[in-house]
């Protein structure tokens, strides 16, 4: 898979597709072509010694894939799974791997004017795994990079 495009607030009418997905009362959104499925949740294995974001691990289809705490692994506060959570199975750098979520919202079709950039809000605030903001109704929309959140290191670290 290749680096995503930077996409620049207001660089014309092109238009993708995202996903929203709500955890701890708030909305992130990744585009949809990273996503192979969403799953209702089912309990997972637990690997011993693996990073603190992986919760275990479940047979998709025959293939056994890591279940990630996307809110921990956006240093939020773990996400507490329930038969409500879901998981998004996406595709990053090749490797599947499943997303713990308390939803999924909508599937939505923006133009690349309505994506804006995250302001700076301190030195230290790291704004690399986002592509920006994007306006919707009265609210806004955390665009998420997962190429950019998930490295190919973080991938190897969590395949082995």
């Amino acid at each position: 898979m290749s680096n995503p495009v930077r996409l620049r607030a207001g660089t014309g009418n092109e238009t993708f597709e995202i996903i929203a997905l709500r955890f701890r009362d708030q909305e992130f959104c990744v585009r949809t072509t990273t996503i192979r499925e969403i799953r209702g949740w089912t309990p997972s294995t637990a690997v011993p010694h693996s990073p603190p974001d992986v919760i275990g691990v479940i047979n998709f289809r025959g293939l056994v894939i890591p279940i990630i705490d996307l809110a921990y692994k956006l240093g939020m506060r773990s996400t507490e799974a329930t038969e409500r959570s879901a998981i998004v199975v996406a595709e990053v750098y090749g490797m599947v791997l499943g997303l713990v979520v308390d939803g999924v919202s909508d599937i939505l079709t923006v133009s690349t004017a309505q994506v804006q950039p995250v302001p700076e809000i301190t030195a230290s605030f790291d704004r690399s795994v986002t592509e920006g903001l994007i306006t919707h109704d009265s609210s806004m929309i955390c665009f998420l990079s997962l190429c950019r959140l998930f490295q190919p290191r973080d991938i190897e670290t969590v395949a082995a």
